[in-house]
């Protein structure tokens, strides 16, 4: 009887918190990272199974692949992370996330939208200082 080589999803909530707890993140953290709840990061480290989507997202939140959380072994990460020298020490308030987005253009874009809300404002004054010059 040949054994299998592929991979297991057995207990992947636990092996994502193992390795969230490696990377010093915290639930909540991780959490806001994803957009849910803490409660949901804590029913989903309980969790036999993930979806890939979920595994894909949860993967990048900690700095790792989906194959790495699948075959997560503690030695093995262990020894990864005691030999990894990362040279951007300070991840800020979320950890190892990495914005998305540039704030700039966030910023450019609501700038923008802030300025075709005022012009529409101010035709609709000039609509009514007309009706009234009408009267």
């Amino acid at each position: 009887m040949e054994a299998s080589t592929e991979p297991t999803n057995t207990n992947i909530g636990r092996k994502i918190g193992r390795i969230r707890e490696l990377r010093n993140i915290k639930q909540e953290t991780m959490a806001a990272a994803l957009g849910l709840s803490q409660q949901t990061v804590s029913r989903m480290e309980q969790s036999d199974i993930l979806e890939d989507d979920v595994l894909e997202k949860v993967a990048k939140v900690l700095g790792v692949t989906p194959d790495a959380i699948k075959n997560f072994s503690e030695e093995a990460v262990v020894n990864y992370f005691n030999t990894f020298n990362d040279s951007s020490v300070n991840h800020g308030a979320f950890g190892n996330y990495h914005c998305t987005f540039n704030p700039l253009d966030k910023l450019v874009e609501l700038f923008e939208e802030n300025k075709k809300l005022y012009e529409r404002l101010l035709q609709a004054e000039r609509e009514k200082n007309e009706l009234l010059k009408a009267k």
